[in-house]
């Protein structure tokens, strides 16, 4: 279902998401929607993550933003918070191996199906951030969803989704750089960085990578693969 038209003027992406804009854009009586964002999507190495967050009504956290805002001090420190205050959560993985057989944007969407279908009470709504929604065969309960671009800057259970699927996605990618030194995982988590692409010219890729990203091979030797741009 396509998302409503968001309302024009500068109140239309506030720096703190309100809990007004999410009675705009979520169905009519719905107070108990799942806000669903990803991280990692342009990344060159490692899954793409999705997070499904239901805050009661109303919930107030500090501090709450779009998780890109945010220093990973503050992330780390809201993440226990929001689940801690959370009516249910779920975080969903896909990894490099679907995003190469499929393409990025079928695993993301995946990805946020996987979260969604796990949370442990079923939403009245599913809110998702940016314009494409999740495929109804994913979603096990016939809810109504809307998108919403910039929706982590806007609707607070998009805003808390998109903090616990980044950091649940970093602490992932700094336990990885153990496996697989050299790269510079810790750092970066697996994004297109002049580091990482160096990385890549001197050692090449580790199983982590995706491998029909340009950048990640020769240009010779990546083929006809999928043309995804680390970014979008």
């Amino acid at each position: 279902m396509a998302g409503k038209r968001a309302p024009k003027g500068p109140a239309s992406s506030p720096t703190y998401p309100t809990w007004e804009e999410q009675g705009l854009f979520a169905p009519e009586g719905a107070r108990h929607a799942a806000g669903v964002d990803e991280a990692g999507r342009g990344c060159l190495a490692g899954p793409v993550v999705a997070a499904a967050v239901v805050l009661p009504w109303g919930c107030a956290i500090a501090g709450l933003t779009d998780s890109k805002k945010l220093s990973e001090k503050a992330r780390d420190a809201l993440a226990p918070e929001i689940k801690a205050r959370a009516e249910t959560w779920c975080v969903g993985v896909s990894w490099q191996g679907e995003i190469d057989a499929t393409n990025i944007l079928r695993a993301t969407l995946a990805a946020m199906g996987r979260a969604v279908a796990r949370l442990r009470v079923a939403p009245d709504a599913v809110l998702v951030d940016g314009n494409q929604s999740i495929p109804r065969a994913l979603v096990p309960w016939p809810v109504a969803q809307r998108t919403v671009v910039k929706g982590d800057l806007r609707i607070p259970a998009i805003a808390a989704a998109s903090i616990l699927a980044k950091t649940f996605r970093d602490h992932l990618m700094h336990r990885f750089a153990r496996r697989y030194p050299g790269y510079g995982f810790e750092k970066h988590v697996g994004y297109g960085t002049a580091e990482h692409r160096a990385a890549l010219r001197e050692l090449g890729p580790c199983p982590l990578h995706r491998v029909t990203f340009r950048g990640v091979l020769p240009e010779e030797e990546r083929g006809g693969g999928q043309l995804c741009l680390p970014g979008l």
